[in-house]
């Protein structure tokens, strides 16, 4: 037996002083890179490394030069080490302020409430607040959130899976009933597991890393990532390009290194020594750079489906072991051309300085296409489009807790959704009662009072915070805390009620049993006394007699009076609870298996228990429809309250039918093909149990759907775990917020819209980017390869290349990235999750934008070349020329994001821009970073500075980009008109 103390718990000093003593219940965060180690780890991409060893080889040329010949040419050596430096330092940025707002985010855990007891009251605290010897009251569902020792412990079973194993672990206060064997004594409970059953009351002892769990938090912590499938796409599409990059540059390196050798009116053709020599030192380069042209080759297989692991030496192997591979065949070559008599140390062995210099610079130009070509930032846009979202569905009440949700919900297509907290407001308040024996429906002194206030304070797990004297806070079960509202309302203090009565053994409520049951030593009575409540329909088949003013009668006598009534509350949406008792005067056992066992009840009466929609809710409703996605409730309430509730939604109309409406049941009941054949039919299943809700996902999910489920309790974990999408109550319990992907922390419905709202923005301004970006690698890759074709120096050089990479890969990101979401994405059906991310009109615009920006260059590029002034970089308007081309080059783009802001919708640009704070700020930022370039890049990036008259005609000239693009969506918003 046990009893139900008085606890006092700490006072606010004594709090303070535990704190000072003990520490605060943080677990230490996992150790992260410092800003130093993200930047150095940056240079372990293998494009920047190639780059490094361009800069060093240039470095050393322009070093030579010097000595030989008195020239200093290390502008450019210096344009790309900056260059680097800045690709370096922009993703430092993006990856160590992504992590800052990951670490916040995941600190929310922290703030879960947990109630206490401090100085003699009941308090809500933050999980971090908890201190060492606070009293803690735990109850079903909840995360125990420090080590500590039991003082109670009421039919209390914990799941300490996440430290031992054990999925149950049945814990108490009664000494005999220790078992043994446990990991943890009978009578501890732990940081990190969860109450699964019973309740209880815990005395804490340590808190933080000084508890087990913070012991083992790394591995406890650890978590597997896999990729999603936006990931997969993005990275077959990355490959892809990547092989198309690879190849321009082999192709473009190819033309530069025979024009270079074989057709320089400025050098004599090499002869057979020097070519075997300058042969030597290219393939112990290819060895050195295997690490990169090999995986490019095995993306060629793995784009035709035909994937094969890396050998081990490229996974595995480090870039020492290469580099060492291509030295040795250096010297082996070097020493084979010895044997036929060329000597390598003689100067005039190998090619002039200058033809040198030309070869390294295609070999620059060749690396810095595929820096250009190959959209190596697509990744961390994504990750910084969805990073974004997280931060900005924060404000609107979704808590994000796995970054593939928030796109995950742009392609939902139905909703399983809960009733309670999600589509009302979870406010319970007892709106009428029906207490056979009681006169007016007020207590009074009698001993059907009596009994009345003493069932209903005992046979519960909820709790009053009269924190605030001027609001009475509920803590716990919403239904069972109304009834406390309503004891409180009549005058009756719950928790003298509870001091004063011997709890000897519990029964709490599940969906399973539908009743709660608690049996008790009653001082008021002096006798043992049950008290049950629940579902009356099942009370019913427990009870025998009912108590009617001031006489009791058969329960068969009084039933269809209660039925009629019951009837009655659930056609108007109420939630009903029976109650009932039986004085004990055996010692026979009474709870058999989970069950009552052995009564003979007799029934007190019901109680109406309201809970109002929320205004929100329909309007919500209508927004799913209107986006193509079903909703579907599933509650544990009778079909006529959920039918009613349905009907104030907008879910359950006029011409629904029984097959739109089944209980949990008669669903257990139908095979898999029956089910299937019903489920997209469903709109509706009462009397649900949590493996009922669980089967419904899978259903649908067999039935191809994308399934977001809500749910807020412990019960709700296996349907949150199946879906696609779980979104757990902020309200809910710990079991249910860690089986979810995001936390609705207003728990409304309306959150949900507008999480599907992000999700579709989500994937937009993804698709939106991809569209830019390729735009520009098309024009770019054809641009190049022309140029080192027919020209005879490239039109755009290394580090103006690399500069465009930065703006418009990295800038743009975040420009498109940061669009706000669009109310207009609701208006459309949910997408096809498996559809590849380029759609025909994507690849349209990809092509003819594209082909177009290269015809209107390569005509710049002849009328410069031809009448006006020609190209020459060593002549004053050849330089001035070269500029504008630069310049007219990336203004096109710049006109060209705003065209792919528009994409996905008809309308204007300019629409709603004054909104987009972060899109008009990178904006600003491009024209300004290329004024600046343009006026102060010099010799590095081959600039002059232009007039304003230059200007303005080239900003007039390219804004025709702009401009063409809204005359088509005008064009196009009329014919919708």
């Amino acid at each position: 037996m046990e009893s139900r103390k008085h606890y006092t718990g700490l006072t606010d000093k004594q709090v303070e002083e535990s704190r000072e003593k003990h520490g605060s219940n943080v677990l230490t965060p996992p150790k992260r890179d410092s800003l130093w180690q993200v930047f150095i780890g940056n240079f372990e991409d293998p494009v920047i490394r190639i780059l490094m060893v361009a800069v060093f080889l240039s470095g050393g040329i322009a070093i030579a030069m010097y000595f030989s010949e008195g020239i200093i040419e290390i502008a450019e050596t210096i344009g790309i080490a900056v260059a680097i430096l800045l690709a370096t330092g922009v993703a430092t940025w993006f990856v160590w302020d992504a992590n800052k707002k990951f670490d916040v985010l995941n600190q929310v855990n922290d703030d879960t409430l947990v109630k206490v007891i401090r100085n003699g009251n009941v308090h809500e605290v933050a999980k971090k607040d908890i201190v060492v010897d606070d009293i803690v009251i735990l109850e079903q569902g909840e995360e125990i959130p420090a080590d500590g020792v039991l003082l109670e412990a009421l039919s209390l079973q914990v799941n300490e899976s996440s430290l031992t194993g054990e999925p149950v672990a049945n814990k108490t206060t009664i000494e005999s009933e220790f078992n043994m064997e446990a990991t943890y004594p009978s009578n501890h409970v732990m940081r990190g597991t969860t109450v699964v059953d019973g309740h209880g009351v815990m005395q804490v002892l340590a808190v933080g890393d000084s508890t087990e769990f913070g012991r083992v938090a790394e591995k406890s912590s650890e978590k597997s990532e896999e990729p999603t499938p936006l990931d997969t796409q993005l990275e077959s599409l990355a490959k892809f390009i990547g092989v198309i990059g690879f190849c321009g540059a082999a192709v473009m390196f190819t033309i530069l290194f025979i024009k270079g050798l074989f057709f320089n009116p400025t050098y004599p053709t090499p002869e057979l020594g020097q070519l075997g020599l300058i042969g030597a030192v290219i393939i112990a380069a290819v060895i050195m750079l295997a690490k990169v042209w090999v995986p490019v080759v095995y993306d060629v297989y793995s784009l035709q489906g035909k994937d094969k692991p890396l050998p081990k030496s490229i996974a595995a192997g480090g870039w020492g072991r290469w580099i060492l591979y291509g030295l040795g065949a250096l010297v082996v070559m070097l020493a084979i051309g010895l044997a036929f008599g060329v000597k390598p140390w003689d100067p005039h062995a190998w090619i002039p300085l200058g033809l040198g210099k030309k070869i390294l610079s295609a070999f620059m130009a060749s690396v810095t296409l595929i820096v250009v070509t190959v959209p190596e930032g697509l990744p961390m846009s994504v990750t910084l489009s969805l990073a974004l979202s997280m931060r900005k569905m924060l404000k609107s009440h979704n808590l994000v807790r796995k970054m593939h949700a928030c796109e995950t919900m742009g392609a939902t297509t139905v909703i399983c959704t809960d009733k309670t907290g999600t589509l009302t407001q979870n406010q319970m308040t007892v709106y009428k009662t029906n207490f056979y024996g009681l006169d007016g429906e007020r207590l009074s002194d009698n001993e059907y009072s009596k009994l009345l206030a003493e069932g209903i304070a005992m046979n519960t797990t909820a709790f009053l915070d009269f924190s605030d004297p001027e609001k009475v806070k509920t803590l716990g079960n919403p239904t069972e805390a109304a009834l406390l509202l309503w004891l409180n309302d009549q005058g009756i203090n719950y928790a003298e009620s509870r001091e004063s009565v011997t709890v000897i053994e519990q029964l709490t409520f599940s969906t399973e049993r539908k009743y709660m049951a608690t049996l008790v030593q009653s001082p008021t009575f002096g006798k043992k006394i049950l008290y049950v409540k629940g579902a009356s329909e099942i009370l019913f088949g427990y009870c025998k007699n009912a108590i009617v003013g001031d006489k009791t009668v058969p329960i068969a006598e009084q039933q269809p009076t209660i039925e009629e009534q019951l009837l009655e509350y659930q056609n108007q949406a109420m939630r009903t609870l029976g109650f009932a008792y039986q004085i004990i005067e055996d010692d026979e056992p009474h709870f058999k298996d989970g069950r009552l066992y052995n009564t003979e009840l007799t029934f007190l009466g019901i109680v109406a228990i309201s809970d109002p929609i929320r205004p929100d809710v329909p309007d919500a409703v209508q927004r799913c429809f209107d986006a193509g996605i079903q909703v579907k409730m599933v509650t544990g309430d009778t079909p006529g309250t959920a039918k009613e509730i349905g009907r104030q939604i907008g879910l359950w109309t006029g011409k629904d039918t029984d097959q739109n409406l089944i209980t949990g049941v008669e669903f257990a009941k139908l095979t898999d093909e029956e089910a299937l054949d019903r489920v997209l039919d469903m709109k509706i299943m009462s009397r649900a149990r949590p493996l009922d809700k669980q089967r419904l996902v899978q259903l649908l999910q067999q039935k191809k759907q994308v399934v977001a489920v809500t749910g807020d309790g412990t019960n709700d974990a296996p349907a949150l775990n199946h879906a696609h999408v779980g979104l757990s109550m902020g309200s809910g319990t710990s079991v249910a917020k860690e089986a979810s992907d995001i936390t609705l922390l207003d728990d409304s419905f309306s959150s949900i819209t507008s999480a599907v709202m992000w999700g579709r923005s989500v994937y937009q301004n993804i698709q939106r980017f991809v569209l830019f970006q390729l735009t520009i690698n098309v024009a770019a890759l054809i641009i190049v390869l022309l140029g080192s074709l027919f020209g005879s120096e490239l039109p755009i050089t290394v580090t103006q290349m690399l500069w465009v990479n930065l703006i418009m890969d990295t800038f743009a990101a975040g420009a498109l990235a940061s669009l706000p979401p669009s109310p207009d994405v609701m208006k459309r059906k949910p997408r096809d999750s498996n559809a590849f991310i380029i759609v025909p009109r994507m690849r349209t615009l990809i092509l003819t934008t594209g082909i177009a920006f290269v015809v209107i260059l390569m005509s710049l590029l002849y009328i410069l070349s031809h009448y006006a002034g020609g190209i020459d970089a060593a002549t004053p308007q050849g330089l001035d020329n070269l500029t504008i081309f630069f310049t007219v080059f990336v203004m096109l783009q710049f006109w060209n994001m705003f065209n792919a802001k528009t994409f996905g919708t008809n309308e204007s640009a300019f629409k709603n821009l004054s909104k987009s704070e972060g899109f008009l700020t990178v904006g600003l930022a491009i024209v300004v970073g290329q004024i600046l370039v343009v006026n102060f890049g010099g010799s590095v990036f081959r600039t002059v500075p232009l007039s304003w008259t230059e200007w303005i005609w080239i900003t007039a000239a390219t804004s025709l980009v702009l401009w063409v693009g809204e005359i088509f969506r005008a064009i196009k918003r009329r014919k919708e008109k």
